[in-house]
């Protein structure tokens, strides 16, 4: 579908730029020549005739050129006039949408089948037998030679400096601060408190008693007596005879048997009607009469005293200390130190050099050749044919109609005024530029016609 796509745009690119450039010569021509180059110069004139006649103007050109008075200039002037409106046809270009065929190139996707082969790896087991050195220790003595460091002391004497302490007096000067008191006075302003007697208004709460009837809810509870049905369990004793054994006498006879009396419980079932009292609680309204103490405001004057005070102004007296620097002079003690040089003697220990011989034992390991067997594992390859499906893009040509704008030159007639006849303008025939025997004119029919009918 892409290549698809691409082919059809560059088809339309080729054509629009065959049409643009068959345009770009007819202008590339009018540049260079002048005059009968123009492809919108009228039919009658050369230039005209020429883009219009193509190849033909080519093939007439040099006839029409050289006499001056071709068929062409000679109609073009005979139907103008001098001075005379007359039409000229001018090509335009118009853009015409057309359907060309395309051939395209589309593929078609199809499901195939292949063979391959694939090697397996199938292990197995082989026993080989290889030669081993084994390295097998020996031990052997030697005398080697080797040098002792033996510690040898020696006595040295050494001269080293040291700083003895002494003492000095020295007179040091040094500045002490010292108290020293100042009267000064100061005006200070102080609060006088006096009295005066004010008149205030106040509000006082004045209680007084009302009586007031409510009505409040009381609950009682109230006894209700129900009769109630319940099993009593009772009974009565009973005397019953019992005949037991009588056992033997001393001398080892039985005794015949007795009669023995025994009271037995008999119990008994008995339903009967108790009464039973509940307890329900009833709700009733009771009016109630209380005293109630209220307080309603009241406005009094009284006359209380206010304390006030007044600025004042006193002078006090008061003492300053202040610290003064004094130099005074002292007499110190000041510890310096001297050089001295002294001897001293210390001990040096070196280390001396000392060949020692001694037996040494050592162990060597001799190598020796033995024969051991060992397992490999060795793989073979086994082939094996597998079948799989793939898929292909088949191509195939296909042709189809697109949409393309081409290029085409349509000819309208245009109302033009001609400039008069033999001058120097451009419409005259026997003009120097634009005439048909003219030198610029002339060359420019012949090349504009030949190019523009070729190209």
């Amino acid at each position: 579908m892409r290549r698809f796509m691409a082919l059809s745009v560059a088809t339309m690119v080729a054509v629009l730029l065959s049409a643009t450039s068959a345009e770009a010569g007819c202008h590339k021509h009018r540049r260079h020549h002048g005059g009968c180059a123009d492809c919108s110069a009228p039919a009658g004139d050369c230039g005209g005739g020429a883009c219009a006649g193509g190849a033909g103007a080519c093939a007439g050109g040099a006839g029409a050129c050289a006499g001056g008075a071709g068929a062409g200039c000679g109609e073009g002037a005979v139907a103008g006039g001098c001075g005379a409106a007359a039409t000229k046809t001018v090509y335009q270009r118009e853009y015409v949408t057309e359907m060309r065929p395309v051939t395209t190139t589309e593929y078609t996707t199809e499901t195939r089948e292949r063979t391959y082969t694939v090697h397996k790896r199938v292990p197995r087991t082989e026993e080989k037998s290889r030669t081993v050195t084994v390295m097998v220790p020996e031990t052997k003595t030697k005398t080697v030679s080797h040098t002792v460091m033996k510690n040898v002391t020696e006595t040295k004497t050494s001269e080293y400096t040291v700083q003895v302490p002494y003492t000095e007096q020295v007179e040091q000067t040094y500045t002490v601060m010292e108290p020293q008191s100042e009267e000064k006075t100061s005006t200070y302003t102080v609060k006088v408190p006096y009295t005066e007697q004010v008149e205030q208004t106040y509000t006082v709460k004045v209680p007084y008693t009302e009586e007031v009837t409510t009505t409040r809810t009381v609950s009682k509870r109230v006894p209700v007596t129900t009769m109630k049905t319940v099993q009593v369990n009772g009974g009565h004793w009973e005397t019953q005879s019992v005949t037991v054994d009588g056992g033997v006498d001393a001398c080892g006879c039985p005794c015949p048997p007795k009669t023995c009396c025994k009271k037995v419980w008999v119990p008994s079932c008995e339903t009967k009607e108790v009464p039973c009292t509940t307890y329900q609680c009833v709700t009733e309204e009771v009016p109630s009469t209380h005293t109630v103490t209220k307080c309603r405001e009241e406005q009094r004057t009284r006359t209380v005293s206010v304390t006030k005070h007044r600025d004042e102004e006193k002078t006090r007296t008061y003492t300053v200390t202040k610290m003064v620097p004094v130099t005074k002079t002292r007499t110190v003690s000041v510890t310096k130190h001297k050089s001295e040089t002294r001897t001293r003697e210390y001990q040096v220990t070196k280390c001396v050099p000392e060949t020692v011989e001694k037996e040494v034992t050592y162990t060597v390991n001799v190598p020796t050749q033995k024969e051991e067997k060992y397992t490999v594992t060795v793989y073979d390859s086994v082939p094996e044919t597998k079948t799989e499906s793939y898929t292909v893009k088949v191509p195939h040509q296909v042709t189809k109609e697109v949409a393309v704008q081409v290029c085409k030159m349509v000819a309208v007639e245009v109302a033009v005024e001609n400039g008069g006849c033999g001058g120097a303008s451009a419409g005259g025939c026997g003009g120097s530029n634009g005439g048909c025997g003219g030198h610029h004119g002339g060359h420019g029919g012949c090349h504009g016609g030949c190019h523009g009918g070729c190209h």
